[in-house]
């Protein structure tokens, strides 16, 4: 085909019959999307895509929705429709591992017992209005499984002010369903995290809230420090200020590494959950300084456990005695978001980590391992020796001895890759005691033939087969609850209200480790209210103009009571008990006026409304309009420059 024919009158009839064609193609295609907006609201993570590609059984997802009880709601009807839209763009992305049903359960029907059976319940949308359904279930669909044994989870109600989490509530609760084992995270720790006895008080002490967050979502099983041996099935081992643990330990953790699993660590240089003072005041140090001796440096970590980070530029202000004002207090930090990296799934979008006498972490040097950085310092640092530290009772005092080094340093890292074992020559011989037999007593030969047939079988990893991830942080009180919530009772429930986002990066650092990468990714989706800024001008200024009128208006009424307070009394002032004349005519402008300032008012909110309005329609006819006139304009252009060229040529 030739360029005349092209731009005959049949030729452009036929590129708009394929365009035609083209549009009508691409719509009975369900799994062809275009997401032109900014935030990507209408895409799904990659996260998503990866649970719902790699579902073990079919789920069946039923949204209980009541369509009838909304129609004159338009914003929970809007939002509705925005819930079914996600949840057929996750059927779509499953290759059939999904399947939807929206229901609507209408009063007194077996819907709404279905409702009911799966714990969804109506909530009344108005007052004295008819309540609404609208919460998902995701329930397993596998025959071979009894219908009443088969998992299942529920979102009760799916909350509009959360369409944020949407994505990330909806992808919880599909992957509870196809994992409905939890992961199993094993405490090797000494600190009371899990609730201990106070010597000082004589009194019990309560968990550690950060605990009852991490048993809401996962199986916490203690590990034994003097144990040797760390069980198969742990998926996380979260190591709390590891302090003076035995060979043996340590090598039950360098296994776990070895066989695929993770690891969540807290070092310290100073504990400060570990500090208590006699009634002199006196320090009693115990065993304040974390270590792991050999297993840091086959992980490529740098930790000197003799140094704390303090930071002019993050101080906290403290409170050292009641009536004093707050002061800075170097060893105390206040990390900003500034400071997380924000590109990372564990410390996106927090906001505020505190940490008290926290050490600094780096990679070791030659190191193969990858080091990423999650909490940093700022450049206004320096490393302050501990005990100086430990012994300082004012925090001005730190000033003195405070110079910074113009450095940023790690507080918290994930590391990752390949790793060798730190016991190269395999499993560390217990020491024994003198005059300590290596054969119990007790044990018959038979006995002992076959714990060492056991201890054979259990071969020694010299190198992890997988990469292993590793997340690091050099601080313990990160998790103390003074440090991130405040704990209130409720009828015998402990209510936390944090003030930090100390809870947030540990369940952040524990979903990653245990493989929920993928969900950690999606916590956020964005707004989709997204207003325009000349409409919110056009509000504050009608707003600022309403109460100008308004203080006008009651300035006036102020004045017009006075009017007719004086006139209803006598040169004696004394009430006149009747209307005069005058009282009369003042109560006709009184009124004049009252009318006047509220047409004004009036034409106030109606201009608003109009300027509003306005807008709108130049905004729809550019987008209806003006952009197609602009790519005519062009096109027409680019048609008539190269016409000129080719008459030119010829």
């Amino acid at each position: 085909m030739d360029r005349k024919s092209l731009y005959s009158s049949f030729g452009l009839s036929g590129i708009g019959i394929t365009l035609l064609t083209g549009v009508l193609v691409i719509s009975f295609l369900p799994g062809f999307r275009i997401d032109l907006t900014e935030d990507k609201l209408y895409s799904l993570s990659d996260g998503t895509r990866n649970i719902v590609g790699s579902l073990d059984e079919p789920i069946e997802l039923l949204f209980f929705y009541s369509v009838s009880a909304t129609e004159d709601i338009p914003q929970i009807r809007s939002y509705g429709n925005r819930v079914q839209e996600l949840l057929r763009e996750i059927v779509i992305a499953s290759n059939g591992n999904l399947r939807l049903r929206v229901i609507d359960p209408e009063p007194f029907s077996e819907d709404e017992d279905l409702a009911t059976q799966y714990g969804i319940r109506a909530v009344p949308v108005t007052q004295g209005g008819e309540g609404v359904y609208f919460g998902l279930v995701a329930a397993q669909e596998n025959d071979q499984i009894p219908e009443s044994l088969r998992p299942i989870e529920a979102i009760p109600l799916i909350r509009p002010d959360q369409e944020e989490f949407l994505e990330y509530e909806v992808m919880k609760l599909i992957s509870q369903v196809n994992n409905p084992e939890r992961v199993v995270v094993g405490l090797l720790t000494e600190l009371d995290i899990d609730g201990g006895f106070d010597p000082m008080s004589g009194q019990s002490t309560q968990p550690w809230m950060i605990m009852d967050l991490i048993r809401q979502l996962y199986e916490v099983r203690r590990v034994e420090l003097n144990g040797d041996s760390i069980d198969a099935d742990i998926d996380v081992l979260m190591i709390v200020h590891p302090e003076g643990l035995s060979q043996q330990i340590l090598y039950a953790v360098d296994q776990h590494l070895m066989r695929g699993g993770e690891a969540l660590v807290f070092l310290d240089p100073n504990a400060d959950s570990m500090v208590s003072r006699s009634p002199e005041g006196n320090l009693i140090p115990a065993g304040m300084s974390s270590e792991l001796p050999g297993l840091l440096e086959a992980w490529g970590i740098s930790f000197d456990n003799t140094k704390v980070l303090t930071d002019n530029q993050l101080a906290l202000r403290v409170m050292m005695g009641q009536g004093q004002r707050p002061v800075p207090h170097l060893g105390m930090l206040g990390v900003q978001g500034d400071f997380l990296t924000q590109g990372d799934i564990i410390t996106n979008r927090l906001e505020t980590i505190n940490l008290s006498s926290a050490g600094s972490i780096s990679q070791l040097d030659g190191s193969d391992t990858i080091f990423e950085p999650l909490i940093v310092s700022s450049a206004e640092a320096m490393l302050m020796d501990r005990t100086f530290v430990e012994s300082v009772t004012d925090p001005s005092l730190l000033f003195d001895e405070f110079e910074s080094q113009d450095e940023s340093f790690v507080i918290g890292a994930r590391v990752s890759g390949v790793l060798n074992s730190a016991f190269p020559n395999g499993k560390p011989e217990i020491a024994l005691e003198p005059n300590e037999s290596a054969e119990p007593e007790d044990l018959g030969n038979e006995d002992i033939d076959q714990i060492v047939e056991i201890e054979a079988s259990i071969e020694h990893i010299e190198t992890s087969a997988s990469p292993v991830t590793i997340v690091a942080f050099a601080d313990t009180d990160i998790l103390t609850d003074r440090l991130w919530v405040q704990v209130s009772q409720f009828f015998g429930q402990r209510i936390p209200q944090p003030f930090a986002n100390n809870g947030d990066i540990v369940i952040n650092a524990l979903d990653n480790l245990s493989g929920g990468a993928d969900l950690s990714s999606m916590r956020s989706r964005g707004r989709y209210s997204r207003p325009f800024s000349r409409v919110l001008d056009l509000q504050r200024q009608a707003d600022d103009r309403l109460r100008e009128e308004e203080a006008v208006l009651l300035s006036r009424v102020s004045e017009t009571e006075a009017s007719l307070a004086e006139l209803n009394l006598d040169e004696e002032g004394n009430p006149i008990g009747q209307l005069t004349p005058e009282i009369e005519a003042e109560i006709d402008r009184f009124n004049d006026e009252l009318i006047e300032t509220r047409r004004s008012l009036r034409e106030v909110r109606f201009q608003l409304t109009e300027d509003i309005e306005q807008l709108g329609t130049r905004l729809k006819a550019a987008n209806t309009i003006l952009i197609p006139i602009l790519l005519t304009i062009v096109l027409l252009a680019r048609y008539y420059v190269r016409s000129q060229r080719r008459r030119l040529s010829a």
